[in-house]
């Protein structure tokens, strides 16, 4: 998890925020301060509201490097690591197809699963699909979510088939099919992943019984337990979020979320490949407990656009 040796290594950096997804407002708030940092580290880094600036200010030669922090939609989903392939232009993070597989829940799924990899039983919801009967066939309690959103958006959890057609209507708001999963109850944990090591876990214990977007992002009260666990169980969840990180393609940083179930088994939820770097998030929080501070866990994943295939140096 090396960093660069020089700041000028970089060249021009456009941190790339913002855009038109549900999380816009968080990626701006993580944008200003990866911004900030980068440019106390002595970086000559510039924020870009969204992809059409972005490409603007590449034609015009501003920028030489992207620092994406663009959170959903297009920013994770492999638009702009494509396009940024295509102008063969350095960036951080995942690449096209880590990008792409990762935002859609229901596919990175089914590729751990193929691998033996635990993740909760699931129905994929298409359009037209029997919601009741994939509710009773999985059972009761159940989570319904989007399966192209991040942050908790359009999630619900559902106990009883009276909640279910609510539940089903808050995740229609949002593209994309719809993924009813097995809810597991126990606690919430999640592995940052930077460089191809696995941080130190983090147990969520949200002020209710849920870890939703307010407690996520406004919250005060919400407790990080960083590590979550001790000995034994924190290699082993630490290992398998490498894995299951590994396997979907991803690479450079980002965060696995897990389950622990309460006979102690560990279950795999999703793969966010661009986490938030606001006050509340999660990474930052990780690297800490790890002895990095945020402007050079900043640094370290800038320096994930410097290697790979196709990268330039």
């Amino acid at each position: 998890m090396s960093g660069a040796a020089n700041p000028r290594d970089f060249g021009r950096v456009a941190v790339l925020y913002g855009g038109t997804s549900s999380e816009r407002e968080v990626s701006l708030n993580s944008g200003r301060n990866v911004l900030e940092a980068l440019r106390r580290g002595g970086v000559a880094a510039e924020g870009v509201d969204g992809i059409e600036a972005l490409l603007a200010g590449i034609r015009a030669g501003r920028y030489e490097r992207v620092f994406n922090i663009m959170h959903g939609g297009a920013g994770e989903n492999g638009v702009v690591q494509g396009l940024l392939e295509a102008l063969g232009v350095p960036y951080t993070g995942s690449r096209v197809l880590g990008s792409a597989l990762t935002l859609d829940k229901i596919r990175t799924k089914q590729v751990w699963l193929a691998l033996g990899l635990p993740t909760p039983r699931y129905a994929r919801l298409a359009p037209g699909a029997e919601i009741a009967a994939a509710a009773r066939a999985l059972g009761f309690p159940l989570i319904v979510k989007p399966s192209l959103e991040g942050s908790s958006v359009g999630v619900s959890r559902v106990f009883n088939a009276n909640q279910l057609p609510a539940a089903v209507k808050l995740a229609q708001r949002y593209a994309g099919e719809l993924l009813m999963e097995s809810l597991i109850e126990g606690g919430e944990y999640t592995v940052g992943i930077l460089g191809g090591e696995a941080l130190p876990t983090i147990h969520i214990v949200p002020p209710g019984d849920y870890y939703d977007y307010e407690a996520k992002y406004v919250s005060d009260e919400t407790q990080y337990l960083c590590p979550g666990l001790k000995g034994a169980a924190e290699t082993k969840m630490r290992a398998l979020a490498l894995s299951a990180f590994e396997a979907a393609g991803a690479s450079g940083w980002g965060r696995v979320d897990i389950m622990r179930d309460r006979r102690g088994r560990n279950w795999l939820l999703e793969v966010n490949t661009t986490p938030g770097m606001t006050s509340h998030s999660l990474v930052p929080k990780a690297a800490a407990a790890a002895g990095i501070d945020f402007d050079a866990l900043v640094m370290r994943i800038l320096a994930t656009s410097l290697a790979g295939p196709g990268r330039r140096a």
